[in-house]
């Protein structure tokens, strides 16, 4: 691996294999997957619902005959969101103010779901934070903030939601967005990373003990998806954008469309039989990145022609 690392390794530009993007292979494919009606007489509950992927999840949704319903902090983004994605689909999108980091607004967050259309078919636990930091200046306050969001406030959602599935008899799907680095850990956005495994720890615990209450819990960890409120706390330079790309085989960014039809799959009764699952969609950033010998696609044909040479040539063990 050091003859390797040498080769193409040092910064010469020379050595590289040149190639153009892959991109042109891999277009995204935006418009709903389902079929009209998917979800009609049913109910979505979607936290963070108001701007990025959860305004696509609940947009998609929406669009397949689904009662509509997101939470946030900040109603007079939800409540914009809720107006527009109204008059795009036709069907009402409710908005409810909720701080999923505490108990006391998550109870009354659901009462009011309850009250304005019931108890909820599908629950997709979206709301996040996060931002970059050498961990060495993380602040007590500071980790606190990102755990209780994305760890505390789905344990908070799903547990309100469920207790009151369970005593009414009533199935439900649930979904959990995390990330490809929840599987593999991540310095500089560890209380995210710790965050996110707690997760999907916990959907997949459910899985198993709440299957026989008809819910379901499933996970889908993206890749990166450019949204201004995640790259404007993750990516301020635009640095990242940019490196990212060689590391992602299909040469793009994702999309919130892509996402969306995943989980509006796997919320459906299409995906009746998938529970427990860790869905990874991120072009496959998660796997090139893994691979010990991957970086040998950089490698060009003359070189393979002498690196064989010198192989063959090599005597004993």
């Amino acid at each position: 691996m050091l003859y390797i690392s040498c080769l193409f390794g040092n910064g010469t530009d020379t050595l590289y294999q040149s190639s153009s993007s892959p991109a042109g292979f891999f277009p995204a494919s935006e418009g709903v997957m389902l079929p009209p009606g998917t979800f009609q007489n049913k109910v979505a509950f979607i936290t963070g619902g108001g701007t990025g992927l959860g305004r696509g999840m609940t947009a998609n949704l929406s669009a397949l005959g689904a009662q509509c319903v997101i939470a946030s902090r900040k109603l007079d983004v939800l409540k914009k969101t809720a107006d527009e994605i109204s008059q795009q689909t036709g069907n009402k999108v409710h908005a409810i103010q909720c701080d999923v980091r505490d108990p006391a607004s998550v109870e009354a967050a659901v009462n009011q779901l309850v009250n304005d259309v019931g108890l909820p078919d599908v629950v997709i636990n979206n709301a996040a934070g996060n931002f970059i930091s050498p961990s060495e200046k993380l602040s007590p306050n500071a980790w606190k903030t990102i755990t209780d969001i994305v760890l505390n406030g789905t344990a908070y959602i799903t547990l309100e939601v469920g207790k009151r599935l369970i005593k009414a008899e009533k199935g439900a799907a649930f979904l959990a967005i995390t990330t490809i680095y929840a599987e593999s850990g991540s310095g500089f956005v560890v209380p995210s990373a710790a965050a996110k495994s707690g997760v999907e720890t916990l959907c997949k615990s459910l899985a198993a003990e709440w299957g026989r209450h008809g819910m379901r819990f499933n996970v889908i960890q993206p890749g990166p998806i450019k949204t201004k409120g995640a790259f404007s706390r993750l990516d301020p330079t635009g640095m990242f954008e940019k490196s990212v790309m060689d590391r992602i085989p299909t040469g793009r960014l994702g999309t919130p469309g892509e996402i969306s039809n995943l989980a509006a799959y796997l919320c459906s009764d299409y995906a009746s039989w998938v529970s427990g699952a860790v869905i990874r969609m991120d072009g496959g950033e998660y796997v090139s990145m893994a691979g010990e010998f991957n970086d040998l696609k950089k490698v060009t044909k003359e070189q393979w022609a002498m690196m064989e040479a010198m192989i063959r040539s090599t005597k004993g063990s």
